[in-house]
């Protein structure tokens, strides 16, 4: 296989974990009523309410939260439908990078600043809205772990970019 081939399939392949993954997330918060019902059942049967009395009461306000939004003003939740899809159409973005990875490195470039911006949002929104720091800096991973992948797509687009006949760098602005 060429050096090309190479670089071609592990882009995609990295390109395809990554996709899979915030299609996951973004699908979660469709049924997140009932996965924080299930979450909070999950944690009593393991005992972590003893373990992790934080953790246990954290999960219990917002189970109980979410209940009074779908009870009684289930528009609220229509944020998260909407925070679904636009995890869904993100991951199709990336459908660009897939194909013509030297072409449409600005998708990867795109997706490394959205992981970026998951810390001052937190940081942020998170005392705004009353969010232990704890969880917020489990919010903030999801911005650490997932530009990983598209860092290392990013470096090797740049590799394949250099091996492209015919390939002319994007002019700076």
């Amino acid at each position: 296989m060429s050096d090309r081939a190479a670089l071609l399939r592990g882009i995609r392949v990295w390109l395809a974990f990554f996709v899979v993954c915030l299609v996951l997330s973004g699908a979660t918060a469709f049924p997140l009523v009932h996965e924080v019902r299930w979450a909070e059942e999950l944690l009593r049967s393991l005992s972590v309410p003893e373990h992790l009395p934080g953790l246990s009461d954290w999960i219990t306000r917002v189970r109980q939260g979410l209940d009074t939004a779908d009870a009684e003003y289930p528009f609220v939740l229509y944020g998260t439908d909407w925070l679904a899809f636009a995890h869904l159409v993100i991951a199709v973005a990336f459908y660009g990078p897939y194909r013509d990875p030297v072409r449409n490195i600005w998708v990867v470039e795109f997706g490394m600043i959205a992981c970026a911006g998951i810390i001052p949002l937190a940081l942020i929104c998170g005392p705004i809205r009353d969010i232990p720091f704890w969880w917020s800096l489990i919010d903030m991973s999801f911005g650490v772990f997932g530009v990983i992948p598209l860092y290392v797509v990013h470096r090797w687009i740049r590799r394949l970019a250099a091996l492209t006949p015919d390939h002319r760098p994007a002019l700076a602005v």
